[in-house]
Formats: structure tokens, C-alpha cells, sequence
């Protein structure tokens, strides 16, 4: 049967507009299921960017920072207390801790991939060439600027930009803290401290024994003497060390999240001062803060004493931030910030 010119032309058309959506700059791109939430996207320099942030965000918080200063990392950004958010939890509960052990179970098959025996090169936005980057998480809060994150403005920016993958690489964890205050060095003995309360109230360090025997298995991991690292659940971790556990083990740890009768400010502290032990670190983790800065953050020349490097973290009278900061102080004068905002 004969088909009429337009028509053959309207086919033609139809056909060529597939093909360019299907084919972009010699690459095929994926077409996501309508039923399937999706997936973030992958930048568009034509580089798989190993490096992956997840991001633990609630409604209120303003994540737009992170897409603005850091548009080269990929990004998972979750809103615990937003039940239709495309990434989102089973229940509001136990702070970052739900979002991290969520991520980790949702995505324990497919982290980012270690690259064997290829050398990977690109630029981040902050600049520095990356040779050899493989699979890599960081694990945040969502607020840019926060009380403990470590750096003089209290900036998860500049922490973030010059973090050294290839450390964490080596290391299999790292903390995004290196300064002792608060965490280091002892800060809980979970046998001396069991029951202890602040004015009556239960305490992390009260409850930590009973919580570690309900979330490891005691006969594998018996109840630390001493537990000891820096504040306050921000890190990186490999591929290879989140999967050096089974799967089951996380889903058992986010398990006692939902059902533990603890508050969230005890049951997410919890987890806080075990994420290093869980990622195969000692019970207590505490290099020296030159050691940590140096190697964390390629910053070596500062003078430190055991626990901290001048100019780097003091810790603030309030754990909340003045408005206006980081531009100006509690006493509102003017701090000379010199980063970039808006």
C-alpha cells in the first residue's frame, strides 16, 4: 500500500525527534520508568563523578547552596520529614542516622563503583585535579553553616572542598571533624556511665551500653571501655568499607531506630559515636589534630597542640548561629567574611 509524501514526512519527523532524545553527544541516555522515583542526575561535563553526598535535610532547611558551590558532586538529598519527597525515610526518627542507614540499604548493591586499574581525571569545583578518584560517600546535614562544623566561619564549604578523597581512600572512613571538641578523647565509658543523667535527664552516655548491646551482636563486638571520637556524624566511607558488612547489619541497626523508645537527641547520638566503630575503626578514634588536618584536608602548616591547630575551630557560646552570620558576630560586628554567599 502506498503511504502519501506528508505522512512519510510526519513519520520521518516523529523519528528523528526519538533518536535525539535517545541519542545526545554520541551518548545513550537512559529513559527512567514513569513508576520509578527518580534518580539524581549525573553532571553534564560527560564525567561519572565518583564522589557521592547525601545529604540529610529536613522541610525547613535550604539545601540550594550545595547544588550552587559543589554542582560537580553527585547528590542525594533526603527530607526525613517530607513523606512525598522523592528521597525521603520510613519515619522521621533518630535523626541523620535514619537517613544515612536508609541510603545504605537502599543503595547497598549500587554504590558508586570502584574503578580497577583505570585512571579517572577531572576538575572540581574547587579547582584541584583529582587523579584515580573511585567509589567515595559523604555523608552531611544540610545546613552550610552549623555550630560544630569545623572550620573558623563554622563552614561546610570549604571542609568539603578540600577534603582529600584519596585520604579517605586509604583510610576507608574519615571524619569531617578533626579538633577534639567535643567527642575526644574519652567521652564515653559505657559501664561507668550507665544510668547517668544531666539534672535528672537521661544522657547519650547513660544509655550507650544497654543501646550497643541491642544493636550489635555481643559476642562479636563486646561493650567498648572507652568510646571516643569527634563530633557530630559528618564523614566520607568507601564503597568497600560500607559493604565489608552484610546488608542485614544496617537493616538490623535502622531496625532499633524505628522501634527503640529512646529520643531522637539519644538514639541518634548513639549512633553518632558508633559510625566509626562500624566502619572498622577503633572505639577510640582520635589522631592527633595536625595528623588529621593534614591528611584530611591537605592542611599542614598550623600550629597544634594534641587536640586542636590555631585558627582553625573554637568552639562558639551559643549552638545556635546570630542572625546575619556568617557576615557578622553575637555582638554584631562585622567578621570580614570573605566566602562566597548568595
Amino acid at each position: 500500500m502506498l503511504t502519501s509524501r506528508p505522512v512519510v514526512l510526519s513519520l520521518a519527523t516523529f523519528i528523528s525527534l526519538i533518536v535525539l532524545l535517545v541519542i545526545r553527544d554520541g551518548r545513550f541516555l537512559a529513559l527512567t520508568p514513569l513508576n520509578e522515583t527518580p534518580r539524581p542526575k549525573w553532571p553534564s561535563d560527560g564525567y561519572r563523578h565518583d564522589v557521592e553526598l547525601v545529604v540529610a535535610s529536613t522541610k525547613k532547611e535550604d539545601t540550594s547552596w550545595i547544588q550552587k558551590y559543589l554542582p560537580d558532586w553527585y547528590t542525594h538529598i533526603y527530607v526525613a520529614d517530607d513523606p512525598d519527597a522523592s528521597l525521603t525515610v520510613p519515619k522521621n526518627k533518630g535523626r541523620e542516622a535514619m537517613v544515612y542507614l536508609t541510603h545504605i540499604i537502599n543503595h547497598y548493591s549500587d554504590l558508586p563503583p570502584k574503578k580497577e586499574n583505570r585512571r579517572i581525571g577531572r576538575i572540581l569545583s574547587s579547582g584541584r585535579h583529582v587523579v584515580d578518584v573511585r567509589s567515595s560517600l559523604i555523608f552531611i546535614h544540610a545546613s552550610r553553616f552549623a555550630w560544630h562544623n569545623d572550620d573558623p566561619s563554622y563552614d561546610a564549604l570549604p571542609t568539603l572542598r578540600s577534603f582529600r578523597i584519596s585520604h579517605l581512600q586509604e583510610a576507608g572512613y574519615a571524619n569531617l571533624r578533626c579538633v577534639w571538641v567535643i567527642g575526644c578523647p574519652a567521652e564515653i565509658r559505657p559501664v561507668e556511665d550507665e544510668g547517668s543523667a544531666n539534672n535528672g535527664v537521661l544522657s547519650t552516655k547513660g544509655v550507650f551500653r544497654q543501646a550497643w548491646r541491642e544493636l550489635m551482636m555481643p559476642e562479636e563486638a563486646p561493650v567498648p571501655e572507652v568510646v571516643a571520637v569527634s563530633c557530630c556524624s559528618q564523614f566520607g566511607v568507601t564503597r568497600e568499607t560500607i559493604r565489608s558488612r552484610p546488608v542485614g547489619d544496617y537493616v538490623r541497626f535502622r531496625d532499633w531506630l524505628l522501634r527503640t523508645s529512646l529520643e531522637d537527641s539519644l538514639s541518634g547520638r548513639v549512633l553518632e559515636f558508633s559510625w566509626h566503630i562500624i566502619f572498622g575503626k577503633d572505639a577510640v578514634h582520635c589522631p592527633s589534630a595536625q595528623e588529621c588536618y593534614c591528611k584530611t584536608f591537605d592542611i599542614c602548616d598550623s600550629t597544634c597542640s594534641e587536640g586542636a591547630c590555631d585558627g582553625r575551630y573554637t568552639l562558639p557560646p551559643y549552638s545556635t548561629l546570630p542572625d546575619g552570620w556568617p557576615l557578622v558576630d553575637w555582638e554584631h560586628e562585622d567578621r570580614n567574611f570573605t566566602g562566597p554567599l548568595g
